[in-house]
């Protein structure tokens, strides 16, 4: 008889480890808080518009194309590439920045702050290149013990020992000179949920995944597409998924998780059972675990908050791209605050996608569906947000100053989510957008395990546990999910 499997959660992480399980012969159910699948990659439609709440494209294409591969199914779902890639501007500053893929054509961008961009890029993406490279195995490994961890890191290779002690800022500012490209090159590390200045020099390798490895991809019809498709292939193997079920306990016979029990009473069990929920949080919150204790959880480093707005209009933005990110003319000071400070008493930086910019089906005829992010305090810093429509309201100023468009008069459809909705949504600790950070005690070997270190039937998947988190890194985690969940199965 086939083993059955419990998925806690259908978030990204979940859905694809149930496929892989259940295309292993496996018997899987899925149960979600929510009232429809995705977690965080998610969709929201609202008065004709239809918007992607959470991640707006994604990197390392083929990471999906082998999760297909695994699964022995045509990937069931659309994407294309992103040239540009974004587009940067300062305030006060008439210049917009487009972040081409193309070296050729990125270079002309810079030639009046840095004359040797694209020189300096070459030898900037050979570093990060080779970063990317050499840390592959670390990324793609499963760890039993942190011993195992460390002896498996000098695989990597001494040449990157640097970047583990060097900040992502120092990294970029050791191949550039001018503000602008330090700036715009090092952006990418928030989207690991901190700044340039705290994250390691190591994730530098991302800038190669952006210019030179792969590039960024958007999905026909909007990212929620990706979800949409994996559900379907989970039909086909008769996978149920039973939604608005949220965990509260458990019950447990020695070393083996019985069932996890919802707020109505209802026992859930199986055989196997993999929590898509954050593993650190679940650990603490369901299971009681002394370390993983809300005290405990508060000390350790965690993302950024999340304010997201979503906003209809009834003109067209013709020379806005996909992807913009809208900066103002203090980086370095406003990183070393945009996380603590609960005054929130300038302009916020912030990106926007307009998704209708490619998808023009998400929205009506002569309208744009856009999605604002802005990164802010989580709720240990700022526990209040009822100034939230305050703050919107500057960043829709802004908007309308730099675009000269002003939307305000057009605007038809306004939703906005705080980190007090993103916490109580999908249960992410203090509203922190992308979980745990990416400090160098808090990957890999320091990362909450995807066993579970008390009961040996229970395992987790996606953004909270290895590798990290990201769309790609979230297929690797079902992988190695998956990897360990067929190893027990041996036992």
């Amino acid at each position: 008889m086939a083993k059955t499997v419990l998925v806690v959660g259908a978030g990204l992480g979940g859905l694809a480890t149930a496929l892989r399980l259940a295309k292993k012969g496996y018997k899987v159910e899925i149960i979600e808080k929510n009232g429809q699948a995705g977690g965080r990659l998610n969709q929201l439609k609202k008065d004709g518009f239809t918007f992607d709440t959470g991640p707006s494209f994604f990197s390392m294409s083929y990471e999906f194309t082998d999760f297909a591969n695994d699964c022995n199914i045509t990937l069931p779902f659309k994407y294309y590439s992103l040239d540009p890639l974004y587009t940067v501007s300062f305030r006060n500053n008439p210049k917009v920045y487009h972040l081409y893929h193309d070296l050729k054509k990125l270079a002309p961008e810079f030639s009046e702050v840095e004359p040797d961009f694209e020189a300096e890029m070459k030898k900037y993406l050979n570093k990060s290149g080779r970063l990317y490279h050499d840390t592959n195995v670390v990324i793609k490994s499963n760890y039993n013990s942190l011993l195992h961890y460390l002896i498996t890191l000098p695989r990597v290779g001494p040449a990157h020992i640097g970047t583990l002690f060097r900040s992502f800022w120092k990294q970029v500012s050791r191949y550039f000179s001018s503000n602008e490209a330090r700036e715009i090159l090092s952006l990418v590390a928030f989207f690991l949920g901190r700044t340039p200045f705290d994250t390691p020099a190591t994730y530098t390798l991302l800038s190669y995944t952006e210019f030179m490895h792969d590039g960024y991809f958007n999905v026909k019809g909007g990212m929620y597409k990706i979800v949409e498709g994996i559900v379907d292939e989970l039909k086909k193997e008769n996978v149920k998924i039973t939604y608005n079920t949220e965990i509260k306990d458990f019950i447990a016979e020695g070393s083996k998780l019985k069932y996890v029990v919802d707020t109505t009473g209802k026992k859930w069990g199986a055989d196997i059972i993999v929590i898509n929920a954050d593993a650190a949080l679940f650990r603490g919150k369901v299971f009681s675990r002394k370390e993983f204790s809300e005290e405990k959880l508060d000390k350790m480093e965690w993302t950024m908050g999340s304010l997201t707005m979503y906003l209809g209009i009834d003109c067209k933005l013709p020379e806005i791209q996909h992807h913009n990110y809208y900066l103002g003319t203090n980086y370095r000071e406003y990183a070393g605050k945009v996380y603590t400070s609960p005054n929130i008493d300038e302009t916020p930086y912030y990106y926007v996608n307009v998704l209708s910019r490619s998808n023009p089906e998400c929205a009506p005829s002569g309208s744009e569906s856009l999605f604002f992010v802005c990164p802010v305090p989580d709720l240990r810093y700022k526990k209040s947000w009822n100034d939230r429509d305050d703050i919107v309201d500057k960043i829709i100023d802004d908007f309308s100053k730099r675009t000269g468009t002003n939307i305000r008069p057009h605007i038809v459809s306004r939703t906005i989510y705080t980190p007090e909705d993103w916490q109580s949504q999908f249960n992410l600790h203090r509203g922190s957008g992308l979980g745990l950070s990416h400090k160098m005690t808090q990957i890999g070997g320091f990362r909450p395990k995807n066993f579970d270190e008390h009961f040996k039937n229970v395992f987790y998947t996606g953004a909270s546990t290895i590798p990290g988190t990201g769309l790609p890194m979230v297929m690797i985690s079902s992988k190695l999910t998956t990897e360990r969940i067929l190893k027990y199965k041996n036992q």
